[in-house]
């Protein structure tokens, strides 16, 4: 009971240094909430466009490496995946990037193109309530989640303002909007028909597909059927890469995590606020220490033990891992809602991520504790007196 209130009495006494120490500690911890909010939010957006597929089997070609470097295949290989018996039906899916030019201001910005059959569902009503405008030539469905250096389309087209502009050069109207939202990968979204795609790629030819999405009758197993067409299909032609919905989920991942620079440098950016954390915390006890360094001799004379000074120390970590980690996690959550607001990316507390970084408070202010520490076990009643 005479612990907890002696390391709190120590901290509280220079309470300038207290608040330095705090505001040292919640730098840290906001520091790695944004780097991990942003991994987070980058691995998110990346495969938002793969979860809202309603498919269980995905054929890409081998050669693609993420979904804004797809490689096409052919779309006969989907035909040949059609012909399996517990198959319900399948889904050509074009992917593209193109410059679309902002109505109001007239400059240009790369977006993402999805083009597929309107007639087949790929994406669920909520996303995606009405495709029937898409049947008509040159015209296109709006992500309203897109960045708005494309323009206020969602506004306009509120208003019912007509909306027209150009995609890679070509007229096309804006015939309704979704919600599916940006990506490190791709600023904006725009959904179309199959062939609305080709009219806006004229290069591209005809059969020739970037996604096949394959789904199932209810209650197959689609590991088994993944299997067969594997054996079958991808083994043989080896022109195809046969994946489940997860497996499509984590190959855009990997690809974000493994091969780009940006996963490290989030995870650097981790390990550097957890490093200025320590830093920081060691500085304050260190310091605290040396100034108590009678106190702590005075309590050994009385016949305290090492081990209890040196808990007094960790307590004080501890409080102040949790002290400062509160105005953290509360800046954070602002912080999080500033740039989900200016950069439209899916960004947002979590309750692991938010345990996750108390436990590194916490682990950050016992190593600090413990470094410092050492000099609670230096302190001796007879060079003292």
């Amino acid at each position: 009971m005479f612990a907890i209130p002696l390391a709190w009495l120590q901290l509280q006494r220079e309470k300038v240094r207290l608040l330095i120490a705090l505001a040292g500690i919640s730098f840290a911890v906001i520091l790695m909430f944004i780097q991990l909010g942003f991994q987070d939010a980058l691995f998110d957006s990346a495969v938002n466009l793969h979860k809202n597929m309603q498919g269980d089997i995905f054929l890409i070609s081998p050669q693609s490496t993420a979904l804004i470097a797809m490689r096409s295949f052919s779309q006969r290989r989907l035909y040949q995946a059609a012909g399996y018996p517990n198959v319900e039906s399948i889904n050509p899916v074009y992917l593209g990037l193109a410059l679309w030019k902002n109505p109001v201001n007239q400059r240009t910005r790369s977006i993402l193109v999805i083009g597929f059959d309107p007639t087949e569902v790929l994406f669920t009503k909520d996303l995606v309530p009405d495709l029937s405008p898409i049947k008509i030539p040159d015209v296109v469905l709006f992500d309203r989640k897109s960045r708005e250096e494309f323009g206020p389309i969602a506004q306009l087209y509120g208003e019912g303002k007509p909306v027209q502009t150009e995609i890679g050069g070509r007229r096309v109207t804006v015939g309704g909007l979704f919600d599916l939202g940006a990506s490190f990968g791709a600023d904006g979204n725009i959904i179309t028909s199959d062939l609305n795609f080709l009219r806006l790629f004229n290069q591209r030819k005809k059969g020739l597909i970037d996604v096949g999405v394959v789904k199932l009758k209810p209650g197959t197993d689609v590991q088994a059927v993944l299997a067969e067409m594997r054996k079958n299909l991808q083994d043989v032609t080896q022109d195809v890469k046969i994946l489940s919905k997860q497996e499509f989920i984590e190959f855009e991942q990997n690809y974000w995590r493994s091969s780009t620079a940006i996963g490290f440098i989030f995870t650097l950016g981790t390990a550097i606020g957890f490093l200025v954390g320590t830093i920081i915390v060691y500085q304050i006890l260190y310091t605290d220490i040396t100034d108590h360094l009678p106190e702590y001799a005075t309590l050994k004379a009385m016949g305290y033990r090492n081990l209890y000074l040196l808990s007094v120390v960790f307590q004080e970590a501890v409080i102040l891992s949790v002290l400062g980690y509160i105005p953290g996690l509360l800046l954070a959550m602002g912080l999080y809602t500033l740039t989900r607001n200016a950069t439209s990316l899916p960004i947002a507390m979590t309750v692991d991520r938010a345990i996750l970084v108390f436990v590194l408070a916490v682990v950050m202010c016992v190593i600090s504790g413990a470094i410092a520490v050492r000099k609670v076990q230096d302190a001796d009643p007879a060079d003292i007196f």
